[in-house]
């Protein structure tokens, strides 16, 4: 897992044309950060993007998204300009899983309704997109422990085939403390969802969210104003786990990031209990 990181931080990069700056990673599961001061208008294929007053935005690749992209920009007097570019492509591990409760791998039909608006609930949370520019700022590790999960991998539970995860596995007792790895304002806190137990998503702006799952306590409240290494939770083993962990999550709206490509570090927490 480490090789493959280190693999991916070569790929950060750093654009200026036509007054563009880009910062970040274009590869598949990569946040990218931009600025265009003097622009109205910007666009990543069809789609609008958000711009701060200063002319900041974000936008991001899911696991499997497409390699080609073509960004388009129009400037207050009128003039358009446009950047393609290609991202790179991720060869993701397969974990197999087992001694996962049943109920977990096939839910009862009775908890069908449940898990349909608890999945509501969270992409509700993870649409909102605020004037916040919490996301320009450094991302530090939320959580001392080992990396026994990562972005991408496909997951069999008991042998059946299970979506892909999407976050980034830090393993340690149940209680170890949950810090913000960077500002923000909780927008769900919730300390039972059927699938992710106790769950946490923090708004970061333009449709930027954390979501911290699997927790034993969400101390943090919602609507409460985060700030970088505030307490906001403790790991636990709450929903579908086989042991304690914190399973830490990055979106773009609904498209899901690698936590691990924007972390200042892999190896340990900046904070301490």
């Amino acid at each position: 897992m480490h090789k493959v990181v280190s693999v991916i931080y070569l790929l950060l990069s750093a654009w200026s044309v036509n007054a563009l700056e880009l910062k970040g990673h274009l590869i598949q599961g990569g946040m990218v950060t931009g600025k265009l001061p003097d622009a109205k208008l910007v666009k990543l294929d069809d789609a609008k993007i958000k711009l701060s007053k200063q002319g900041e935005f974000v936008f991001g690749f899911g696991r499997d998204a497409k390699l080609n992209y073509l960004l388009t920009w129009v400037d207050k007097s009128g003039k358009s300009f446009n950047k393609s570019f290609l991202i790179t492509k991720r060869d993701y591990k397969i974990d197999k899983i087992t001694g996962v409760a049943k109920k977990y791998v096939s839910p009862p039909k009775s908890v069908l309704n449940r898990i349909k608006s608890e999945a509501k609930a969270v992409r509700k949370a993870r649409s909102i997109l605020s004037n916040r520019i919490d996301f320009l700022q450094p991302v530090y590790r939320p959580a001392k422990g080992r990396i026994s999960g990562v972005y991408g991998s496909q997951r069999y539970f008991n042998g059946t085939p299970k979506r892909p995860h999407f976050g980034l596995d830090i393993a340690n007792k149940k209680g170890t403390q949950v810090y913000s790895p960077l500002p923000g304002k909780v927008v769900f806190a919730d300390p039972d969802l059927y699938y992710s137990g106790g769950t946490l998503i923090i708004d970061h702006g333009h449709g930027i969210t954390s979501t911290y799952i699997h927790l034993s306590q969400v101390t943090a409240k919602l609507g409460q104003e985060i700030k970088t290494g505030d307490k906001i939770a403790k790991i636990g083993a709450t929903g579908r786990v086989t042991g304690p962990h914190l399973d830490w999550r990055l979106n773009w709206k609904q498209v899901r990031l690698d936590p691990a490509l924007v972390m200042q570090s892999l190896s340990a927490s900046k904070f301490s209990n």
